[in-house]
């Protein structure tokens, strides 16, 4: 009737009894039937199901929408370089930006050898 209070506590409904002794069962915790979030694509915006689901760096696609930015070309987990949230194919990220040697460049941002520069010039006149 009463339990003492250094009791265990009954098994949780998720857990069943072995029929043939007294140890529990534990049914897997990734199964779940409350609803799945829904994940939308971050090319085309719609949702992602399961079998079509794609991630790459921490960015869900459908295995269609991961195309490279310049040609469009489908991309896959092993062909592709992503820099600042873009992706593009292996050729297209050497062409683009490797050879500049300089990744700031292709995006018409300042480039660091402008701020060294600046940083040279405030020193000598100090020390001078």
């Amino acid at each position: 009737m009463f339990q003492a209070a250094g009791a265990a506590s009954p098994a949780p409904a998720h857990e069943a009894k072995n029929s043939s002794g007294g140890s529990t069962v534990q049914r897997s915790k990734s199964f779940s039937l409350k609803a799945q979030v829904k994940e939308i694509c971050t090319a085309c915006q719609k949702t992602v199901y399961p079998m079509e689901r794609l991630v790459a760096d921490k960015s869900v696609f459908h295995s269609s929408c991961f195309c490279c930015k310049h040609c469009h070309t489908k991309l896959s987990l092993g062909s592709y370089a992503a820099l600042h949230g873009e992706f593009y194919c292996k050729p297209h990220f050497q062409q683009l930006f490797k050879s500049k040697g300089n990744y700031d460049e292709g995006f018409g941002r300042k480039q660091h050898k402008e701020l060294w520069v600046h940083k040279e010039v405030e020193s000598g006149t100090k020390s001078a």
